[in-house]
């Protein structure tokens, strides 16, 4: 699924930190953010589509990932500096305002830099990740919490990258073909290149400090739960997701009105990978409006 012809690579500083990131095509700003385990490539089916509709896409590595800066410390990954990172990314690129679009944890800091930043935001779309606002209600339920095990695990220290990193990172691979849906989702060279992002330099550990932030950083309100957005908002969400519930796709309508939500029933958690035709016509419609 690689199509890296014509793909321009260029490093930003945001004022905090300097992020890679890959930028393709002229006309209105797209800013496409990553998800866990994951780096810009994650967004391969949807660059040339974008670009070709007549928008500058541009996905970066997020910090911490592949060739973007590692701070060191859990702090350094807390949500509202991710945030500063996408408005201080579309400052460096030298416009005002941008349509965000995250997947996973990318679409996490979407709905943060919608509601922190949200002169800088003209329309947010996210994919498969809940508004921050729906987190701790989902915790309280059995099903989801066994869902999320992996981020209770993640919350130790040390042992979780080891077992992330183990045996040539089979947790990488299983989380890639276990949470698509479509046998082409990623090809062998697809999974590769996310192994060979993944066990760059710290790039695990900084990875999961992502998780640990949000309860570290600020336990008692962690997850912004009054994070009101008002931009145009889309919601894509694969029904097949295996980490994810899909009673959390709809947002809170007082805290997100008018949002729009697409159920995508043959996706799992990656709806780009698995179905990139129909999430580009999505994307295009939405963003072109």
């Amino acid at each position: 699924m690689a199509d890296d012809a014509g793909l321009r690579h260029a490093v930003v500083d945001t004022g905090d930190v300097s992020l890679h990131y890959v930028e393709r095509g002229a006309g209105p700003l797209v800013v496409l953010l990553h998800g866990f385990p994951d780096f810009w490539y994650s967004w391969s089916p949807q660059l040339r589509p974008l670009a070709d509709a007549g928008f500058r896409v541009a996905a970066p590595d997020m910090r911490g990932y592949n060739l973007s800066d590692k701070p060191r410390g859990v702090h350094a990954y807390r949500l509202d500096a991710l945030a500063d990172d996408v408005a201080g990314f579309v400052h460096a690129l030298g416009e005002e305002r941008a349509h965000v679009v995250g997947h996973d944890w990318g679409g996490i800091v979407a709905w943060r830099v919608a509601h922190r930043h949200a002169e800088v935001v003209e329309r947010v779309v996210v994919v498969n990740a809940p508004h921050p606002s729906a987190v701790p209600r989902a915790f309280l339920s059995p099903t989801q919490l066994a869902r999320s095990w992996y981020a209770l695990f993640f919350q130790l220290p040390v042992l979780p990258e080891r077992v992330v990193a183990a045996r040539r990172f089979a947790f990488v691979r299983r989380v890639l073909r276990a949470g698509a849906c479509s046998p082409h989702a990623f090809t062998d060279e697809d999974v590769e290149r996310y192994v060979e992002a993944a066990a760059r330099g710290d790039d695990l550990r900084h990875a999961i400090d992502y998780y640990r932030a949000l309860t570290r950083a600020n336990p008692l309100r962690p997850f912004g739960l009054d994070a009101r957005v008002d931009a145009p908002a889309l919601v894509i969400w694969g029904e097949r997701d295996i980490a994810l519930e899909k009673r959390l796709a709809r947002p809170d309508p007082a805290l997100v009105p008018g949002a729009r939500v697409e159920m995508l029933p043959d996706a799992g958690h990656w709806p780009h990978r698995d179905d990139p035709d129909r999430v580009n016509e999505l994307l295009i419609e939405f963003l072109s409006a």
